[in-house]
């Protein structure tokens, strides 16, 4: 496993975007799994675990970057299209590089540590696909902000490469009861940042970044894939 540290983590960064992160203690990530994909994901999002296993299943490449890791439970889970995937994993937290390098031991794995709303310290237009599930809606800013996240994205992946991940909408989508409770409960905690995200400005940023683009829905989770021109 190698580990390098990026310069943008050398100075101040948003207190926000610290707090959308700090949760992610070593004790919570131990329950992540169970809290997510078997809890919140299908009971208040309405978003089965299943969506997402079959979207990394169909998207991952050979050479992929994970951008907000959380504990690896999709990438540990998924099929890669080869026995011996290049796995970078990125995240403004340490803990969950560490958690999530360690989960993935078995392949060649490097943990950079960035924040995604400043361009990523990698090499450009070099890497298969970019995933981004559940992680938007932790970003401090509204879409129409925060979708900067998908250019920086969108610049390390190869010509035809692409981008996919899913992120928790606030309106444009059918949002339970149960959901909108959890909703405003993570986002009065600073866990969540996602009160003013909706379907369609997902979809303009999207269409401000890549020339073709997926867009669905699940429950109140938005869903896309994404591709860089050949």
């Amino acid at each position: 496993m190698t580990t390098t540290s990026a310069s943008t983590t050398d100075h101040l960064i948003d207190q926000q975007v610290i707090d959308g992160q700090a949760g992610y203690t070593k004790s919570f990530l131990n329950i992540y799994d169970l809290a997510v994909f078997k809890g919140t994901a299908p009971l208040a999002w309405h978003c089965s675990p299943a969506v997402s296993r079959q979207m990394y299943d169909t998207c991952l490449g050979a050479n992929h970057v994970e951008i907000g890791v959380g504990t690896g439970y999709l990438l540990d889970n998924a099929t890669f299209p080869v026995a011996d995937p290049k796995i970078t994993l990125v995240d403004l937290n340490p803990n969950s590089l560490a958690h999530t390098a360690q989960r993935l031991n078995r392949y060649d794995v490097t943990t950079v540590r960035a924040n995604v709303l400043e361009p990523l310290p990698l090499e450009e237009r070099a890497y298969d696909s970019v995933g981004m599930s559940y992680l938007l809606h932790c970003v401090p800013g509204s879409i129409k902000e925060k979708g900067i996240a998908l250019k920086h994205a969108a610049a390390v992946v190869r010509p035809g490469g692409v981008v996919f991940g899913a992120t928790v909408l606030s309106s444009g989508v059918p949002v339970s009861a149960r959901g909108r409770w959890t909703m405003n409960y993570l986002n009065k905690r600073g866990d969540f940042h996602n009160q003013e995200d909706n379907y369609d400005d997902l979809r303009d940023q999207l269409a401000q970044y890549f020339p073709r683009f997926q867009l669905t829905s699940r429950g109140c989770v938005g869903i896309w894939r994404a591709w860089t021109t050949d």
